[in-house]
């Protein structure tokens, strides 16, 4: 039952981010790891419950007895480890170092030690604080020494720093633990426990629940719309060996047109190099400049500013049924409006066609299934489509009745 609280807070967030934009699994883990939103639990007064917890998973809650069972660990038992520092040259960057003896830190990384050992010790203390103030009535503080504790607990740990509040000579006989040490009011003693009744037992189970449930038949596998156009293209045959780099030149167009709409104008041309500069080092400066001048070229050209607006979508998932069939995709841009639907995929071929009776008919089948996809998502609204093709930069748009008659086949394909 612990779980329930949490897991219904999830769903409520899920179906709060479904009313505010577009229904995705990618869409909703994005949005909810940049929330600052924070799940709470309160304690509850349920007698008789005994809770098993860390103290960062006692947070929130209380209880009128409290028992610290390990509070004879050294916290410096796990000192000699490794270490991220960050990098010089980037301070956004981390790099990683092995575990160093004494000798071994010099300098900075003795420094960065150093204050990690600090706050390691602050956050040490500070759980302290936490675990004590979960108390309500009782606290309770033990724990067991190991060979290395050499017969006294570490002088860093819970235990030794709240023994010293203790006089020396206020050990008592125990007969669980052997010596105990009180302070305040001691406990007082417990009233009769009362028995709740047992309910009567419910009627035998039906025997269809412990049936088990009949195999269904396997699925097909989902149809990707970007498979149906796969088959046909209208560049000529790629020189040996480098299908691999047109393949990875349209991904890094794909992902520039992708992130440069949210820069400002005047600023693409320089974000645009440097994002290209750290994830296409290896290729030629003016390899990565060519790429570059065609991304801002798309995003400058007259008349397509609203592909690109803000409320423009990147690489959106999308997931429907059609039939007997489910299709699943990504759209590289998706413009949504009160009455209409624009689905735009980006393509790079190096001889893109002139007009849509250049187009290839596996790619109109492809965005016939977008299409078809994006009309369940908004079936009160008109779904319409387009390519842009990167290197002429041309825009066609799909008609209509072209959509139509490739999305009859759909049904029919495996």
């Amino acid at each position: 039952h612990e779980a329930n609280d949490p897991i219904d807070e999830l769903v409520n967030a899920a179906h709060a981010y479904c009313v505010t934009a577009t229904p995705s699994l990618v869409g909703f883990l994005n949005w909810f790891d940049a929330g600052e939103g924070e799940l709470k639990r309160e304690a509850d007064n349920a007698e008789g419950l005994v809770r098993v917890m860390t103290v960062h998973g006692s947070k929130g809650l209380q209880a009128p007895i409290v028992i610290l069972a390990d509070a004879t660990g050294d916290p410096g038992a796990s000192r000699n480890r490794g270490l991220a520092m960050p990098d010089p040259r980037d301070e956004r960057r981390l790099v990683p170092l092995p575990s160093l003896r004494g000798e071994e830190r010099v300098g900075a990384i003795a420094d960065h030690y150093d204050k990690e050992r600090a706050a390691e010790m602050e956050e040490h203390w500070r759980l302290l604080y936490v675990a004590m103030t979960r108390a309500e009535e009782a606290l309770f503080i033990g724990g067991a020494l190991g060979a290395r504790d050499r017969g006294e607990p570490s002088e860093d740990s819970w235990y030794a720093r709240l023994r010293a509040m203790f006089p020396t000579d206020s050990e008592v006989d125990d007969p669980i633990w052997g010596g105990r040490i009180d302070w305040g009011d001691p406990p007082q003693e417990a009233g009769p426990q009362v028995t709740r009744p047992e309910l009567p037992l419910g009627e035998v189970l039906p025997p269809w629940l412990t049936r088990a449930p009949a195999d269904d038949p396997r699925p097909p596998r989902p149809l990707a719309p970007s498979a149906l156009g796969e088959e046909d293209a209208p560049d000529p045959p790629l020189p040996p060996g480098s299908g691999k780099q047109a393949a990875r030149r349209g991904v890094l167009i794909h992902k520039l047109l992708e992130r440069l709409p949210e820069v400002a104008p005047e600023a693409r041309g320089e974000a645009g190099g440097a994002w290209l500069a750290r994830n296409a080092s290896d290729l030629a400066q003016h390899v990565r400049d060519e790429m570059l001048q065609g991304a801002l070229l798309v995003l400058a050209e007259p008349g397509w500013e609203h592909l690109f607006a803000p409320g423009s979508l990147a690489e959106v998932p999308i997931v429907a049924t059609l039939g007997e069939r489910a299709i699943a995709g990504t759209v590289d841009r998706l413009l949504v409006e009160e009455e209409r639907v624009l689905v735009v995929d980006y393509k790079t071929a190096r001889r893109p066609p002139d007009d849509i009776d250049g187009v290839p008919r596996p790619i109109l089948r492809q965005m016939a299934a977008y299409v078809a996809a994006l009309e369940q998502v908004w079936p009160q609204r008109r779904v319409e489509a387009a390519l842009l093709y990167t290197s002429a930069p041309r825009l066609i748009v799909i008609p209509a009745n072209i959509i139509a008659e490739h999305k009859a086949g759909l049904t029919s394909m495996q």
